[in-house]
């Protein structure tokens, strides 16, 4: 018979891992600190298919935000990819305005995470906040103020550290066995009651109730 009381992995370290750096290896190109190759890379590697599978994951811990979040990235990574590869071979090619049109899409995607990360944790509505204000610069880049493209680089490295953080809260408040690094209440709670201050294996609400 099997044991049902296993204490299985979190699969959000790995989605905020292959999240973050991705995102962070982006920047990076986007400032000219590196060519193209190593996100495309990563892109489909962890940005894409590890993303997809922590979301995976995700859903058999019955975390619709962590399973709809991580899916989702992990697809816009891999269809980012193809776009590029595309674009390179003269197949479909896209302009920037194509793209543009690509990134508003996602922009009005990630609203909707972010008015649900108000309600987890300081931390997740911090990234997410980033990584809106990130989209919104990239979208206007794409439509005729290429500066903002530079301005938004900068945005999304830190949301990409933001990221990395609660990557690092779930790793390292795991093995000290206490919370360490502290994610912040959530922005708003509905919940009047105060929940007890545990930290949820496989959620990514994972201790929220016990920062300050």
């Amino acid at each position: 018979m099997a044991d049902n009381n296993v204490q299985l992995g979190n699969p959000a370290v790995v989605g905020l891992a292959g999240f973050g750096l991705t995102t962070l290896l982006l920047q990076f190109h986007n400032l000219g600190f590196c060519g193209l190759g190593p996100v495309i890379a990563m892109g489909f590697a962890f940005g894409g298919l590890a993303q997809l599978i922590a979301g995976f994951m995700e859903q058999k811990m019955g975390n619709n935000f962590g399973f709809a979040a991580f899916t989702s990235y992990g697809a816009f990574w891999i269809g980012l990819c193809i776009i590029w590869m595309l674009n390179h071979f003269g197949i479909y090619t896209s302009t920037g305005s194509d793209v543009g049109v690509f990134l508003v899409a996602w922009t009005l995607l990630t609203l909707i995470f972010w008015v649900a990360s108000w309600f987890i944790h300081g931390a997740m509505a911090t990234t997410f906040t980033t990584l809106v204000i990130g989209f919104l610069l990239l979208d206007a880049g794409h439509f005729g103020i290429p500066i903002l493209n530079t301005v938004a680089a900068y945005v999304l490295i830190v949301c990409a550290l933001c990221a990395w953080y609660m990557m690092a809260a779930i790793i390292i408040n795991g093995v000290a066995g206490k919370t360490l690094l502290k994610v912040g209440k959530p922005w708003i709670n509905l919940n009047k009651a105060p929940e007890p201050a545990t930290e949820a294996v496989g959620d990514l609400r994972f201790a929220s109730e016990s920062a300050s």
